[in-house]
């Protein structure tokens, strides 16, 4: 079992600190993600989006990072999301992740991605161009 690095905060991301905390010598695979603030949603222009997290955000972030990292094949895992007002091109969510081969590191963190999108408690608000917002993943 690895200790899984995850955190939630209102500072930006560094992909390359998530890359160096899953560092292993008998890693030959280092997968990493990011998240990135598009500037359009279903054929409507994006101008800002603003992420609100639950107080309890931080901790299902690492127990996913967790049940990941239990896989015997993955060696270190790293995710971290950004909350508070987000800009175009600025990294909302970061995910890393090493094992011994590529296909292996690949597909943990697929699923570290995906289980993050399906059970951390933060919504997002988008905000478009024609002054219009909406509210994704709210319960």
């Amino acid at each position: 079992m690895v200790t899984p690095f995850g955190t939630v905060t209102t500072e930006p991301l560094d992909l390359a600190a998530h890359e160096a905390a899953v560092a292993d010598r008998r890693a030959g695979a280092v997968v990493s993600f990011q998240g990135v603030v598009r500037d359009h949603d279903h054929g409507r222009a994006v101008s800002t989006l603003e992420y609100e997290g639950h107080p309890g955000a931080a901790e299902v972030l690492r127990e996913v990072a967790a049940e990941i990292g239990a896989d015997p094949d993955v060696y270190a895992v790293a995710v971290s999301h950004r909350i508070g007002p987000l800009a175009v091109g600025d990294v909302a969510l970061v995910a890393a992740v090493s094992t011994a081969h590529r296909a292996a590191a690949f597909a943990a963190c697929a699923r570290l991605v995906d289980e993050v999108k399906a059970r951390l408690p933060i919504w997002k608000r988008q905000v478009f161009a024609d002054g219009t917002e909406e509210w994704v993943n709210c319960p």
